[in-house]
């Protein structure tokens, strides 16, 4: 849970992203073990915080899956000194907020205050991470959470239709490979205080620990409340560097049943073999989004939806590739009476996508939208910690952030259009729907 909501307002950068650059004005520094980045602006105030360390699901490695996240949880209530109550009262007290929640392969540290409250601010993210009670009682408080999130989950075709995909298309041990939620809820019964106190004290430390701090920061003040409150931590790891997923035996087709749904959704894809730091992942990201990109101007919402009325929604794009490669998946949500017509004019735009290409309009209207579109997430406080940090994680520093434009920029026709039959199998691709799906009876074979 958060200990209160953030400060409402979006705070907008006195500095233009597009007219200044970024990386000369960003501060970089190895204050108390922690990489730690400070960009100043001209927001009154107020500073974001947003860090990680390696401490996620991929580090359950062959033990209890559950257990990072249940780690993460109890960072939230209490430290060996004070109870969550009152380093609440103490957040409430200033406007400010921390919060903690696991991923898949980082521990996600986010907190924002205002600026004189830096140095309470980063004494109790020290706290919390360094010191959590890490309490019995509070994890059987945290099992019933974490199971009711799973269970409600599991009613939601969106998620289940992509949580089968990340099962059928990434091979076991791959980070994007997910454990059921029958394993997950099997995990969650069975952890214990004793396995999350062990986990604490295995990954959790300043090595390879990342805070950014943008706002209304004073480099001095924060470095010394850095040194202060981290001193003389020690730990933490790196991340693992898996192999790139494998081809798996699961079934292209597969129906997951959910009754009394009135849509269904649908995931058409495939593993690409590409991290988002390789040299041709723009390109497949520039041609993708004009297949289906977000808001109404991708191929397939202009068709299937707008000009044939078979969908609710329909996208495409490539994912889950910051750590590790990722995939590339058309996503899609249909009355059940409209599945099957809707399927097949999904895969006709694909198939005329994939052999034809991209226009030159259609590339100069999608390099202009994607720039603008980062150009406009740099413009808050959170928008532009959020991209700092994201750019360490692909493997880039801070002058990425300069760089993206002219790396769209210089894409070609032919580079985006070749991309596609170079990564990309349209006849080998998953299908898979989940939801009340006309033809499918529940049985426990159509849930897999």
């Amino acid at each position: 849970m958060k200990f209160i909501t953030f400060i409402g307002l979006t705070l907008s950068l006195s500095l233009s992203a597009g007219l200044a650059q970024i990386a000369p004005q960003v501060q970089r520094a190895k204050i108390a073990g922690l990489d730690v980045l400070i960009y100043k602006t001209g927001v009154n105030d107020v500073v974001t915080i947003e860090g990680s360390l390696p401490a996620g699901d991929i580090f359950a490695g062959d033990g209890n899956v559950a257990i990072p996240t249940l780690t993460g949880m109890l960072l939230e209530q209490g430290t060996t000194t004070q109870n969550q109550f009152a380093i609440a009262e103490k957040l409430e007290r200033v406007g400010a907020s921390i919060s903690f929640s696991a991923g898949a392969q980082m521990l996600n540290i986010t907190a924002k205050c205002l600026k004189k409250d830096v140095a309470l601010v980063i004494g109790l993210i020290a706290e919390q991470l360094r010191s959590p009670a890490l309490a019995a009682e509070e994890l059987a408080k945290a099992k019933k959470q974490f199971s009711g999130t799973l269970q409600r989950q599991l009613e939601n075709t969106d998620f289940r239709a992509g949580d089968a995909f990340n099962r059928a298309a990434y091979p076991a041990g791959h980070p994007n490979h997910e454990p059921s939620t029958d394993e997950y809820l099997a995990a969650i019964a069975s952890a214990t205080i004793e396995e999350i106190r062990a986990f604490h004290a295995k990954y959790y430390g300043p090595a390879h620990c990342t805070l950014v701090l943008v706002g209304d920061v004073d480099a001095t003040v924060i470095s010394t409340a850095l040194t202060a409150s981290f001193q003389g931590w020690t730990g933490g790891v790196d991340l693992p560097h898996p192999a790139k997923a494998t081809a798996t035996d699961s079934a292209k087709n597969q129906n997951v049943f959910i009754p009394g749904k009135t849509s269904v959704s649908v995931v058409i894809g495939q593993t690409t073999g590409l991290k988002y730091s390789d040299p041709d992942y723009q390109a497949l990201k520039v041609a993708t989004a004009v297949l289906g990109g977000g808001g109404f101007s991708g191929r397939l919402m202009q068709t299937v939806r707008d000009k044939e009325g078979l969908t609710y929604g329909i996208y495409s794009n490539v994912t889950q590739d910051t750590f590790s490669d990722g995939d590339w998946r058309l996503t899609a949500t249909f009355a059940p009476a409209l599945l099957e017509k809707g399927i097949a004019s999904a895969k006709a735009q694909l198939a005329n996508w994939y052999n034809q290409g991209i226009t030159p309009d259609e590339l100069t209207y999608r390099k202009t939208n994607l720039v603008g579109s980062f150009k406009v997430g740099l413009a808050t406080t959170d928008g532009l910690a959020g991209a700092l940090l994201m750019a360490l994680h692909r493997g880039y520093d801070q002058t990425w952030l300069d760089q993206y434009p002219q790396v769209i920029e210089a894409l070609t026709l032919a580079q985006v259009n070749s991309v596609a039959k170079k990564y990309l199998k349209p006849d080998e691709m998953f299908i898979i729907k989940a939801g009340t799906i006309p033809g499918v009876v529940n049985t426990p074979a159509a849930k897999k």
